[in-house]
């Protein structure tokens, strides 16, 4: 099955190489008011799915404004369940009203036995679960009528059965499906910190080709691992790990996520602004 093409006026590459934000409702009000620059907006899809979608006149309102990208959580594309194709339906329809520039997901699962965990599951790092998770990515694009990214998600524990690093199974997924990579900095951060491997190489290994979006956003200590939480600024760490991923992977567009503790707008725009000044410095290199 051959990966879709992108639909015209339906590409990461025309967004602009600038940090937007994830849309949360704590801001609608401001954004509705015109409060807070922002090149293009973050959804989170299945927040939206439902009939009668009360924030659906905001999104219209919103969207012709400025670009959206889609963000889902709840394709599952590494389980085990039947692909839920009503659900992908619906994520179309969506796509199809709003024409996002991207549309992503998580390489992860989150369904058993149509059981709905709410949480971004990891997979054991074998071939055969290369083929697995690549062949349903692809039936998800067929279903959706276009090209997705996959995002690497937070690890706290790796399956001892692993034949393959992170990267090289993301990677190696990403090519089977020919779909893009969502790379998600402050997720590699955490994961390296808990699981003993540098963050640098990870980053220095993914193919440049597939890498269409980065993401950044705050963690937090528990005990002895960290936490992805979106609920603190982006350390420095990973403001870091952002540079070395701009230089590898050139001046793409950012989101900064933040789900807890949540600033004002104008806080959450000087926050991406820091993301604005490596992306602009990449840019006049380059020219």
């Amino acid at each position: 099955m051959a990966a879709p093409r992108d639909p015209p006026r339906s590409s990461a590459a025309a967004l602009p190489a600038r940090c937007g934000l994830a849309l949360r409702p704590a801001h609608y009000q401001a954004l509705l008011e015109g409060r807070g620059e922002l090149p293009f907006l973050e959804l989170t899809a299945e927040n939206h799915l439902q009939p009668g979608d009360p924030a659906g006149g905001l999104l219209e309102s919103l969207r012709a404004e400025r670009p959206f990208t889609l963000h889902c959580v709840g394709m599952s594309l590494g389980g085990s369940d039947p692909l839920d194709l009503e659900h992908l339906r619906k994520l179309r329809a969506l796509s199809d009203r709003l024409e996002p520039a991207l549309v992503s997901d998580h390489l992860s699962w989150s369904v058993l036995d149509g059981t709905h965990y709410h949480d971004l599951l990891p997979l054991p790092y074998l071939e055969e679960v290369v083929a697995h998770v690549a062949e349903r990515v692809l039936r998800a694009q067929d279903a959706l009528g276009r090209r997705i990214a996959l995002e690497n998600v937070s690890g706290y524990a790796r399956f001892a059965e692993s034949e393959l690093a992170e990267h090289e199974f993301l990677a190696a997924v990403a090519e089977r499906a020919d779909c893009q990579i969502l790379l998600d900095l402050n997720n590699v951060f955490v994961s390296a910190a808990n699981l003993g491997f540098p963050a640098e190489a990870y980053v220095d290994s993914l193919p440049p080709g597939r890498v269409v979006q980065l993401h950044v956003a705050g963690h937090e200590p528990s005990g002895t691992q960290l936490l992805d939480t979106h609920g603190a600024p982006v350390a420095d760490q990973v403001w870091r790990l952002f540079e070395r991923a701009v230089a590898r992977f050139g001046a793409l567009p950012t989101v900064l996520e933040r789900d807890r503790a949540i600033p004002p707008l104008g806080a959450l725009c000087d926050e991406a602004r820091k993301a604005d000044a490596i992306l602009a410095r990449v840019v006049t290199r380059a020219g």
